[in-house]
């Protein structure tokens, strides 16, 4: 391999470190700046386990090790990081990704991560409003006037910050099916021809990230089937073009060119 065919190898991971290392810089201070607020996040972060549990007779969480508070007050402070920082790590993956696109595709990648942004809370705020209340009143169902429900802190943000990010990035679904759609990766017949096996996939996957119970995974899996459909829509409207298409838009043939 010459020179010349390694240099822009080369240059795309030293453009994917710097990316990560900036990730890492944003997160980390997403996470000194909620460590502040550690009690006050965790509180946030398990209201509606307490409400669900208040209406079972009970609203106590337990800690059964010495150091679990403290570690789990730590891992809140990065969850929280990480959501904080979830604008600059989507900007970075955005731009790391952008130089598939043509110059004049590229003035929507600020409108994209704003997107990104914004369905990743949207995912994130339909689990923590809609799926959580649900789920816990679901668990708690069990207790009986023998058995009693003591989550323990550790347990319980495990389950919490594995729930509130999942639902965060798969609503990210139509935004990449889209772009892979501009890519010319996917087309709207393949979407429209496979749409039986992606809501099997869904189905699957839900049942793998959520809990064991038919209700969690539903309420996962049926946001992802209208998701897709929304992301059939925007493969339809935002696809790549056609060659006659190309051949019209005199500034996509000449960075067309440029890339042969």
């Amino acid at each position: 391999m010459s020179e010349e065919e390694k240099s822009p190898f080369t240059e795309h991971l030293g453009e994917l470190r710097d990316r990560l290392v900036r990730s890492f810089i944003a997160v980390t201070i997403g996470f000194v700046a909620a460590y502040s607020f550690k009690e006050k996040l965790f509180d946030l972060l398990m209201a509606p386990l307490v409400t669900a549990m208040i209406e079972n007779g009970n609203s106590q969480m337990i800690f059964t090790g010495l150091p679990e508070a403290f570690f789990t007050y730590l891992k809140v402070s990065f969850l929280a990081g990480i959501i904080l920082s979830t604008p600059v790590l989507f900007y970075e993956f955005w731009m790391f990704v952008s130089p598939g696109l043509y110059r004049t595709e590229k003035k929507y990648v600020f409108p994209i991560v704003i997107l990104s942004v914004l369905f990743f809370f949207i995912g994130a705020s339909f689990g923590y409003f809609i799926v959580f209340p649900y789920g816990f009143k679901f668990f708690l169902g069990f207790a009986t006037q023998t058995i009693h429900a003591m989550p323990s802190m550790k347990e319980y943000l495990a389950f919490a910050s594995k729930m509130l990010l999942a639902f965060g990035f798969v609503f990210e679904l139509p935004l990449v099916l889209t772009f892979m759609a501009r890519m010319g990766l996917v087309t709207v017949p393949f979407l429209k021809k496979n749409r039986k096996y992606a809501v099997l996939i869904f189905f699957i996957g839900a049942a793998i990230i959520t809990p064991p119970d038919v209700v969690t995974q539903i309420m996962m899996a049926l946001p992802l089937m209208l998701l897709y459909e929304i992301s059939i829509i925007g493969a339809k409207i935002f696809g790549k073009k056609k060659k006659k298409e190309i051949d019209d838009d005199p500034d996509i043939k000449t960075q067309e060119k440029t890339k042969s």
